[in-house]
């Protein structure tokens, strides 16, 4: 007889919901998606869940297991205890729409915001491989929102009119700390998008599922260029003096 796992898994939407056990035979290698979709198949076909590659590359599948933020479909069933209940629920900063379905479409708004790259004029577009390396970690992102659920600018305090989150501070460097980009959005992310809230926690470092170093690469350089542009009179005046400088 096949061991068996007992999910507990959020039914409802945003205004309400319970936490609904069911049981499910455990397979060799199955990760918590595969249990989920068990439990469609055996006691809730009108369950609502998320899912696209099953390969940890689309993001889809995110939710918190365990009370941990999660892609389900690269979380193991075997590295949790046998006999007690794995605990699935939805995305915690989004709405749920239902069961573990929410709704991000939020986040696209926020990207919307950013403007696009802008090609540097220029008759030779090379650029050395360490320039490459520092703007494709970025391009590494699956919009999993991962790093959004954990924030607590969004998560715990709901600025989501205030805050634009890692996900699109991400956004902004890949962009510009790219060597051909012209654009200039330290502005929009100083007083749009709200950097200045976020206290580098690193939580959404911790929990990317692609290990981009979110805090490290992406929101402390764009940190000490806001306050070099907007708060230091050294670096004002010799911008004035100065030619202005490459990116």
């Amino acid at each position: 007889m096949a061991e068996e796992a007992i999910l507990r898994i959020y039914r409802g939407d945003n205004e309400k919901g319970e936490m609904v056990d069911y049981k499910v035979p455990v397979q060799p290698g199955m990760v918590v998606l595969d249990a989920v979709h068990a439990v469609q198949a055996m006691h809730a076909p009108d369950l609502a869940v998320r899912w696209n590659c099953k390969a940890g590359k689309c993001g889809s599948c995110a939710g918190e297991v365990n009370g941990k933020p999660r892609l389900m479909c690269m979380d193991r069933m075997d590295k949790y205890p046998p006999g007690e209940p794995i605990v699935v629920r939805p995305l915690k900063s989004f709405p749920v729409m239902k069961d573990l379905a929410c709704d991000v479409s939020w986040n696209f708004g926020v990207n919307k915001k950013i403007p696009p790259f802008q090609m540097k004029p220029t008759d030779d577009p090379r650029f050395s491989q360490q320039e490459a390396d520092r703007a494709q970690e970025f391009r590494k992102c699956i919009e999993c929102f991962l790093c959004q659920n954990v924030c607590h600018i969004l998560r715990d305090h709901e600025k989501h009119q205030e805050f634009g989150g890692p996900r699109f501070f991400v956004r902004v460097a890949s962009l510009e700390m790219h060597p051909l980009d012209t654009g200039d959005r330290l502005e929009l992310v100083k007083d749009q998008l709200g950097l200045g809230y976020c206290n580098i926690t690193k939580c959404c470092t911790e929990v990317c599922p692609e290990h981009i170093k979110i805090t490290d690469n992406a929101i402390i350089p764009l940190k000490e260029r806001i306050v070099d542009r907007f708060y230091d009179p050294i670096q004002k005046l010799l911008r004035i003096i100065l030619p202005k400088n490459d990116k």
